[in-house]
């Protein structure tokens, strides 16, 4: 991986630097007249295709991936490539901005804001809908905006210093955001978090929503273990015995985000249960989401979810499945005594859940 580094316009004498992240996604494609399509931006000559950048008063530098991914293709791998990339860093420079296709965006967000404990610098995400080489691209106006937002300063220290994606005017909670939009511009949404800021004229930061600068944190620790013998099963009226029985008895199978109905309700036919007590007592962990993109599961509200919570489902509360796969990927790479990794679960890190 080569840095390329970017002529600063500042006047400062120790100057704010941001390391930017390439890793792929629709951002950085431009067209090509030799192939008469859209092939990856080249970062070296960044200036020439994004001028706006020359005229920002802190420094840019840009690290590119040696195999630029399509988010589709992104991995647990990937997620630890990039949180080793900001700890080698962490010292060089004063916040970061990730590039990173928007299709499994909400899942690296989620992913790195568990892997970089004591994390107390901004790490922005961003992408776009259309690439920067196309007239009508979201790519310029978001790229240049998550730059002046993660190299954002007041009294000194970063204004936001937490995973965040940065998309179409508003600044997202990494692990809260969810993609909601394919086509629209407005492809981001956090429905159970407030928006940690809004770029208009001026950008407005919504202070007391945001994590809280540490005046003396702790170093910065990376975990590069996850566990990904995990899946997500969403419930649907007519699942049937044989597709539960089928994924409930994957060889090495740890954990099973359960996507339920409304404020965690399933099925209670006694086959469905006792699958699920069966899968629980040979040390499958179950982590209980909500369908809905707002709102929150409330375990034993009713009937229909009063036995979960009986036998051990762990409540996810108001977390995100993008948020809740990550995390019980983390916390199964921690841990191998399943009630400290559910005692994680339960328990918010950073923000993931209320």
């Amino acid at each position: 991986m080569q840095i390329y580094k970017i002529k600063s316009n500042s006047t400062q004498t120790n100057p704010v630097r941001v390391l930017v992240i390439y890793t792929g996604g629709t951002l950085g494609m431009v067209w090509d007249n030799q192939s008469n399509g859209l092939v990856p931006f080249d970062f070296a000559q960044i200036p020439d295709n994004l001028p706006e950048i020359k005229r920002l008063n802190f420094e840019v530098n840009v690290l590119t991936f040696k195999d630029l991914l399509d988010s589709s293709n992104m991995k647990p791998e990937h997620w630890i490539r990039m949180a080793k990339v900001i700890k080698e860093n962490y010292n060089q420079y004063d916040s970061f901005v990730i590039l990173h296709g928007t299709d499994t965006m909400a899942y690296t967000a989620s992913a790195l804001s568990y892997l970089l404990e004591n994390l107390n610098k901004p790490v922005i995400l961003t992408g776009a809908q259309l690439p920067i080489g196309v007239a009508r691209t979201d790519a310029k106006e978001n790229f240049i905006t998550a730059l002046e937002i993660a190299a954002a300063q007041q009294n000194h220290h970063p204004i936001v210093p937490e995973v965040c994606i940065y998309f179409n005017s508003l600044l997202l909670r990494g692990n809260r955001a969810r993609k909601h939009e394919s086509v629209q511009f407005n492809a981001f949404e956090s429905e159970n978090y407030p928006v940690l800021a809004e770029a208009g004229v001026n950008i407005e930061y919504n202070f007391p929503y945001i994590r809280h600068y540490k005046s003396h944190p702790l170093p910065l620790e990376v975990h590069e273990n996850v566990d990904e013998n995990v899946v997500i099963l969403k419930l649907f009226p007519g699942i049937s015995a044989s597709v539960i029985e089928s994924i409930f008895s994957i060889e090495g199978l740890r954990g099973i985000v359960l996507e339920t109905y409304g404020a965690g309700n399933a099925p209670t036919d006694a086959w469905f249960l006792e699958a699920v007590k069966k899968a629980i007592d040979k040390g499958i962990i179950f982590f209980n989401v909500s369908q809905c993109n707002g709102g929150k599961v409330t375990q034993g509200r009713y009937q229909t979810s009063q036995y979960l919570q009986e036998i051990g489902v762990v409540s996810g509360n108001d977390i995100t499945a993008e948020a809740a796969i990550t995390k019980l990927m983390f916390a199964l790479g921690q841990r191998t005594d399943n009630e400290k990794v559910k005692k994680i679960l339960k328990t918010p890190i950073v923000g993931e859940m209320s």
